[in-house]
């Protein structure tokens, strides 16, 4: 069974299915290159608190970990955030993985960061404004967003496309957009990406 037909299932199920039966393309065996990037070119952050949506099996929360700051994974698949509590286990760098729904749950605290690579996309482009009532619950004020956004024209995801256009129109109101760029990328998607630093005004 493909990955598009099985999103037909509802979302938990459709997650679950794709970690237990290993369709995970999207996880490439290593964190973002674009974080990996901004973590070293921004050595002088100030560490706070990260949450990292959607994380899979937590390469990137791993990544903020290793850099001081007090990181934490949300996942819907159960199934993912077992393999996120493995893959952690015994590493230096302490952090943590949680079962959730993102998208319609609120922190107990808000947090400094929150960091995505390919959450925009692999929600439904209908659920693209609880995605944005989400990162407003989830970053406190004063805080960031990086996001990593694949600009691609893809109607029939996940991934769902999207474009450098759509994405500024959707966060520009709520967010300062501190600076975008193009990052380093897996392989099979470099010049597909737009890296975002929004900030969310005091």
């Amino acid at each position: 069974m493909g990955i598009k037909m099985v999103y037909l299932m509802n979302e938990l199920d459709h997650w679950e299915t794709c970690y237990q039966n290993k369709e995970t393309p999207w996880d490439k065996g290593e964190a973002s290159p674009g974080l990996v990037d901004f973590l070293v070119d921004n050595s002088e952050l100030k560490k706070g608190t990260v949450c990292v949506p959607g994380c899979g099996i937590g390469h990137d929360v791993l990544a903020w970990a290793s850099k001081g700051f007090e990181a934490s994974g949300v996942d819907i698949a159960p199934s993912a955030v077992e393999r996120a509590r493995e893959h952690a286990s015994g590493k230096a760098h302490a952090c943590s993985f949680h079962l959730g729904n993102f998208l319609n749950e609120s922190p107990e605290s808000p947090f400094d960061w929150v960091f995505e690579h390919t959450f925009y996309c692999a929600i439904q482009p209908d659920q693209r404004n609880d995605y944005l009532q989400a990162m407003l619950r989830w970053i406190k004020p004063g805080g960031s967003l990086l996001a990593v956004h694949y600009l691609i024209p893809d109607e029939d995801g996940p991934p769902f496309g999207t474009t450098r256009d759509e994405v500024f129109q959707r966060f520009s109101p709520h967010f300062e957009l501190k600076k975008e760029w193009v990052p380093r990328s897996y392989p099979n998607r470099t010049g597909l990406e737009r890296m975002f630093w929004w900030c969310k005004p005091l």
